[in-house]
């Protein structure tokens, strides 16, 4: 998920932390986070944000680029506070231009991950003249099988799925190889970014998919397969940047991000897989020791405000204005 920076960080930290005890953070600040000391001064600004009270660890990750030192690994895993490196495709999303442009161009660099056990973490979306609703099938053909092929201990989350190709790609793929889904590509199919009319703060990339492709998602998701484990993608941008002429990619879910998805497994009868998909899986494939502490969803309707504060101006929450049907209890 996403934290921003300054006072925007500020504004979208207290979301996350009051519902998770940990989060792997992305790194495509401006500028983007490419070395372990620009890691590690983004974990202190993100602990010294966080209120009194609330405990939260964030994970950290470095921006890949065509540049990056496979040394870079070594100091990272030394720290001991990065947790993966995040490949975006140059172009493919927000922040993302100074991203890879031919993941061959840092081979040296997989490689040194793979011998290290630094997670690779993907931004599954071929660019360039490609229909935005078939990109990640694109990706998984020319761009992330052969690589799986090529480094066969590296271990790779494919980040933020959103298609059945994806889903079925995890489900045959060789060990070392998993899935993150989102509480907005469970809930939500393409039709709900044009319910109305034109709908910005339903556009993320990669884009909502169709009903075939969200039906696929929440059976994986559903599924009980420790392949497939949660991962927000909680993107906040303001609602300027949104409603504009050339809107930016990305839904703010943190607010309720764990609401979302109790609700997207009630749907199917499946809540007795919650924990798993959300406690266990990513913890036992970054392994990281499960967190012990536990919290209480009660399922009760409420709707989230029309907008939160958000530095100088507001961002537009999921649902906002209307029903989600679970909530966390206070107590």
């Amino acid at each position: 998920m996403h934290l921003r920076d300054g006072a925007e960080l500020a504004a979208v930290l207290p979301f996350t932390a009051q519902r998770f005890a940990r989060a792997i953070v992305m790194p495509n600040l401006k500028p983007p986070v490419t070395t372990t000391a620009a890691a590690l001064a983004y974990r202190d600004r993100i602990l010294a944000a966080l209120p009194a009270g609330l405990h939260f660890e964030p994970l950290m990750t470095l921006y890949l680029t065509d540049n990056t030192d496979p040394d870079e690994i070594d100091r990272a895993m030394a720290s001991g506070q990065v947790s993966g490196c995040k490949l975006y495709p140059a172009g493919a999303t927000t922040n993302s231009a100074a991203g890879v442009t031919d993941i061959r161009r840092i081979d040296a660099v997989l490689e040194r991950m793979a011998e290290r056990g630094m997670v690779l973490q993907v931004h599954g979306e071929l660019t360039g003249d490609v229909d935005i609703f078939e990109r990640e099938v694109r990706f998984i053909e020319a761009v992330l099988e052969p690589t799986v092929q090529r480094f066969p201990k590296l271990r790779i989350v494919f980040e933020h799925i959103t298609t059945a190709a994806a889903v079925s790609y995890v489900h045959s793929a060789r060990q070392g190889v998993g899935a993150t889904l989102t509480p907005q590509h469970l809930l939500h199919n393409r039709n709900a970014i044009f319910a109305g009319g034109i709908r910005p703060h339903y556009y993320c990339l990669p884009i909502l998919k169709t009903e075939a492709d969200r039906e696929a998602l929440l059976d994986a998701a559903t599924s009980g397969n420790p392949r497939f484990f949660l991962g927000t993608d909680s993107a906040p941008h303001s609602q300027t940047a949104k409603e504009t002429s050339c809107g930016c990619a990305g839904m703010f879910s943190a607010h309720a991000g764990i609401e979302l998805y109790a609700e997207a497994f009630d749907t199917v009868g499946r809540l007795n897989r919650l924990e798993g998909f959300a406690a266990h899986f990513g913890a036992d494939f970054y392994r990281l020791p499960r967190n012990q502490d536990t919290l209480t969803l009660i399922k009760d309707n409420w709707s989230p405000p029309p907008s939160y504060a958000y530095g100088s101006g507001k961002i537009i929450p999921m649902r906002a204005n209307e029903s989600i049907q679970w909530r966390v209890s206070p107590s």
